[in-house]
């Protein structure tokens, strides 16, 4: 297996000065072909994917939208050519006491990603999710890890991106799909000289081991991991009080929205203690009574969220808010929370807590304490807004998107987009995965200085937006 990895690999680095020499109309092209063959697929794919995932079929209808709606968002992106940040400071030969040389600088693609397809979403962030969109935007060749949770839907997008290859002219080489159980082709795939970039989302565990291997190889990569989030929904006193019934039905419909098998899945409510909140708690259980049990993405996933929710209801400092088949809610003391850091873990399902504070600052010291999150929310009605404006500050040092009477499930494929976080939500909290900067992870810059106008990359001559001495042109 490791063999015919290293010949996959060794094919990407083949086709990579191939591929970036290509007109950037060529890369979106591409991008826009591989959402045509994608919608190709027509019942067969949703079938599929419907059978290996047991997702129901408006939700992966929806999926494989958004999958094809980010393939495109990127080929314009492409088109429009200001992810390149062209940037020319003009030679100043008689500047004193020394003279400027002529500055250019333009950002390259690093060359062959490999991305690990994950297991909750199988289009979105899979085959060809946000990662292999954005490393085949920015000009890398990509090789996908595909999850064992779902091969033959792996292999029905995958020929579809070959086929795209194919049918623009591309080498083969640009694309391919590696399979295979256990950790032997992850190593493989990661250790190997050729791939320049990792693109992860799944377990904390199995995205720290592949990150420590980036690190360590005797030419380190970046690794962007996204490993594991609570995000946090914050219900702030007024909201409390005058929407506490109608925040628990929203809340409930959020957590367990697709078997809670979201990463932005809200596992953890900060409130401070009073009416508004039992009428949150009651509405919240009513609800969670209300709906029936998800089958989970894999038997795996299902065990451990057992696990999860029955050491939970073992804590001697919880109290069960509602344990029922579609759901699970429970409670402690802001006190008991921050004294126990295993409590702001996150299991992976339909589960989460609910933290009382006494007070605004009781509130304010457990959001000091978390750990980053790719989002935070706030519930909030006007009279709430100076406490939400002393809260800002601390959520934007954790979350990398924050919400306003919103939930947190659901991300939208837009320019604005971010979602990303500092650690463990993510390994690299710069980044986002999706959205128009996602192409932004698998570029580098590169300055030409005083290089003759014939050798010069074509771009620069092309008429893209470019900064002269730092003034749009």
């Amino acid at each position: 297996m490791s063999a015919d990895i290293a010949a996959t690999c060794a094919a990407a680095e083949a086709a990579f000065d191939i591929y970036r020499a290509q007109p950037l109309e060529a890369r979106a092209v591409l991008l826009e072909r591989i959402a045509t063959e994608i919608m190709a697929l027509g019942e067969e794919l949703i079938a599929t994917v419907m059978a290996e995932s047991h997702l129901p079929r408006a939700r992966l209808e929806g999926e494989r939208g958004r999958t094809c709606g980010q393939l495109g968002l990127l080929a314009s992106i492409v088109r429009a050519g200001r992810f390149l940040d062209l940037r020319h400071d003009p030679a100043q030969p008689s500047r004193q006491p020394a003279p400027r040389p002529d500055l250019r600088l333009r950002n390259i693609p690093l060359g062959p990603v490999a991305v690990f397809g994950a297991s909750n979403f199988p289009l979105a962030f899979s085959v060809a999710g946000g990662d292999t969109a954005s490393a085949l935007a920015a000009g890398c060749p990509v090789v996908v890890k595909a999850h064992p949770a779902h091969p033959q839907t792996s292999r029905l997008v995958a020929g579809a991106i070959a086929r795209a290859v194919s049918a623009t002219g591309l080498p083969a080489g640009l694309f391919a799909l590696v399979e295979g159980e256990g950790t032997e082709p992850g190593t493989a795939l990661v250790t190997n000289p050729h791939i320049k970039a990792v693109g992860f989302t799944g377990s904390r565990a199995g995205g720290l081991a592949l990150a420590a291997l980036a690190r360590t190889r005797p030419e380190p990569i970046p690794f962007y991991g996204e490993l594991s989030a609570v995000n946090p929904v914050l219900l702030l006193p007024h909201a409390l009080s005058t929407r506490g019934t109608a925040l628990g039905a929203g809340f409930a419909a959020s957590l367990t929205l697709g078997a809670g098998q979201f990463c932005t899945n809200p596992g953890l409510v900060l409130a401070i203690e009073g009416e508004g909140m039992e009428r949150f708690i009651a509405s919240a259980r009513a609800a969670l009574a209300g709906t029936a049990a998800q089958p989970m993405l894999t038997p795996g996933i299902a065990a451990a969220y057992e696990r999860g929710v029955a050491a939970r209801g073992a804590h001697k400092s919880l109290a069960p808010l509602a344990n029922f088949a579609g759901g699970a809610l429970f409670g402690v003391s802001a006190a008991d929370f921050s004294s126990d850091p295993h409590l702001s873990e996150e299991i992976f399902g339909p589960a989460a807590l609910l933290v009382r504070c006494a007070s605004a600052a009781e509130l304010c010291a457990v959001i000091e304490g978390l750990d980053g999150q790719l989002t935070a929310t706030l519930h909030m009605d006007e009279p709430d807004h100076p406490l939400a404006r002393m809260l800002l500050p601390s959520l934007e040092r954790k979350a990398g998107r924050i919400l306003a009477n919103g939930w947190p499930t659901g991300v939208e494929v837009a320019h604005a987009m971010v979602h990303g976080g500092p650690f463990p939500a993510t390994t690299e909290s710069r980044t986002t995965s999706v959205g128009g900067k996602a192409i932004e992870r698998f570029l580098r810059p590169v300055c030409y200085q005083d290089l003759p106008a014939a050798l010069l990359p074509e771009e620069f001559s092309q008429n893209l937006p470019c900064l002269i001495d730092g003034k749009a042109a």
